[in-house]
């Protein structure tokens, strides 16, 4: 990890996290910070080393909006515009800065909203991802966390984002939903739940509905929050917000039935993990996503805003106690800032 200290002191002072999206061109990374109400973008150079991979970052924003209310989840629909899933309102769809980023604090243009709220159709949203229906045509797949439902809103990007349908879209078997991924072949959506200590895994090739059963469960996932599919969708990356670890689940032939994690990595130390354990719940990582290369996991929580691993490492494909498999940016016990930069293979 090679940032500016600009670019690091961002990283640090972005507060309680959430989610974290890279974009289509892997050049962003965008972290939503609950607390601040607003979104860090840095710009990001990954590039491959003969030490292995090396991230770069000296261009970055914090973007903020009037429709940012307690950020929770995001997703990038293109390198210019993101969603942003809001638990204290609804959802919003902002429009990012031109050109260089300058390290500075935007006011972002909203192109869309959809209002949410205690007594609202959408309520307590979480994370969110966009999945691209085709002909300019996008679905806002969003957890609502506290309504124990994902909402489908289908918006047509060519009409100023009009709103062509909304709807419950799954149900069954969810409390709590935290996290939302996509297989990369389209054909499992996958949705931690938080209050069942698993993830439910449903099939797109399904008819879905609120009272579709998924067919396909990953047990023992403690308190599950982020969670993306590896390039190859073999593996589940599973964020366990309640430990220190990272479930790492196997697809074997396809998703269905039920399986436990093939393994465990830890992502976070001991000391930072105490000072975030509020409660059981609480104090290990929170956000996951695995960038476009397929080869780079990064993992954020208040106490450690940015950790990098290889993905082959959490997989198994490689040894984990090999040198130069991670990088974090954290805080010490006294509250100041801790870095451990790594070439990360």
């Amino acid at each position: 990890m090679r940032f500016s200290e600009a670019a690091q002191a961002a990283v640090l002072s972005v507060g309680r996290t959430e989610d974290l999206k890279f974009s289509p061109s892997n050049q962003l990374l965008a972290i939503a910070g609950f607390d601040r109400n607003s979104c860090l973008v840095l710009r990001v150079n990954i590039e491959a080393s003969a030490n292995g991979i090396v991230v770069g970052a000296t261009d970055f924003v914090e973007v903020r909006s009037n429709a940012l209310r307690d950020p929770h989840g995001l997703d990038f629909i293109d390198d210019e515009t993101l969603v942003v899933a809001n638990r204290g309102g609804g959802l919003a769809i902002l429009r990012l800065p031109d050109g260089d980023f300058g390290g500075r604090v935007f006011q972002a243009k909203m192109l869309w909203q959809f209002p949410g709220g205690r007594f609202r159709w959408m309520r307590s949203p979480g994370s969110v991802v966009v999945r691209d229906e085709g002909e300019g045509v996008v679905s806002v797949l969003t957890c609502n966390n506290y309504s124990h439902r994902v909402t489908r809103h289908v918006l047509d990007r060519t009409a100023d984002y009009r709103l062509a349908s909304k709807e419950v879209f799954l149900r069954r078997g969810l409390i709590i939903p935290g996290g939302i991924a996509l297989s990369h072949d389209g054909r499992w959506i996958a949705v931690s739940s938080h209050g069942t200590h698993d993830v439910k895994l449903f099939s797109a090739s399904d008819p879905l509905g609120p009272e579709t059963e998924p067919p396909g469960t990953l047990s023992l996932a403690g308190y599950p929050h982020g969670l993306h599919f590896s390039a190859d969708d073999a593996y589940l990356l599973v964020a366990d917000a309640g430990s220190q670890v990272v479930n790492v689940y196997a697809r074997g032939l396809d998703w269905h039935g039920e399986r436990v994690p093939l393994h465990s990595v830890e992502v976070i130390d001991d000391e930072v993990f105490a000072r975030g354990r509020r409660n059981i719940e609480e104090g290990g990582p929170k956000g996951l996503a695995i960038d476009k290369t397929g080869e780079l996991v990064a993992v954020t929580c208040e106490e450690q805003p940015l950790a990098l691993y290889a993905v082959r490492a959490m997989t198994g494909l490689i040894q984990a106690s090999e040198p130069g498999l991670e990088s974090r940016l954290g805080h010490a016990g006294d509250g100041t800032p801790l870095a451990r930069h790594e070439a990360v293979p």
